[in-house]
């Protein structure tokens, strides 16, 4: 006849469900199954929180409204979060995110536009007409003012 685990958590450990627990304890995270250590990372360790969460849930340990409920995250972050592990391993996690959407784009503000630009701005003309006659976005030119880029 099989055995009971009883849950033998400490104090201070804070319940995932009847056999998983977490608590805190010196900048570290710890993960206990009863009362065995399991698992333990930095408490600012996004990547490995997520990729520890996501193997608890895709072996059947525990339900995404468990990791929710007990973390206090977003459903869909647990979700994504799941979908990258099954779909790329548990290397993605790890990757340098890349910058951008994909292909790179030539800077829309090149020298050249930005003396143009500064020269029409200089005759009065709004950031708007600016833009047009220039063939840039008016959100571009006012976050090149914004910062200096142009003056």
């Amino acid at each position: 006849m099989p055995q009971m685990i009883l849950p033998l958590f400490p104090a201070e450990a804070t319940a995932i469900n009847e056999h998983l627990a977490f608590c805190k304890k010196d900048g570290q995270v710890y993960y206990l199954q009863g009362s065995m250590p399991v698992f333990c990372h930095a408490e600012n360790d996004i990547a490995s929180f997520r990729l520890f969460t996501s193997q608890l849930y895709i072996n059947g340990n525990c339900k995404q409204r468990q990791i929710v409920d007990a973390f206090g995250v977003t459903p869909i972050s647990v979700k994504r979060s799941v979908k990258k592990l099954q779909e790329e391993g548990p290397e993605a996690f790890f990757k340098e995110r890349r910058k951008g959407t994909g292909s790179v784009k030539p800077r829309v503000m090149t020298p050249e536009v930005v003396r143009r630009a500064e020269a029409l701005l200089a005759e009065g003309e709004s950031v708007r007409d600016v833009a047009q006659a220039l063939g840039i976005r008016a959100d571009t030119l006012k976050k090149a003012i914004t910062s200096g880029r142009v003056k």
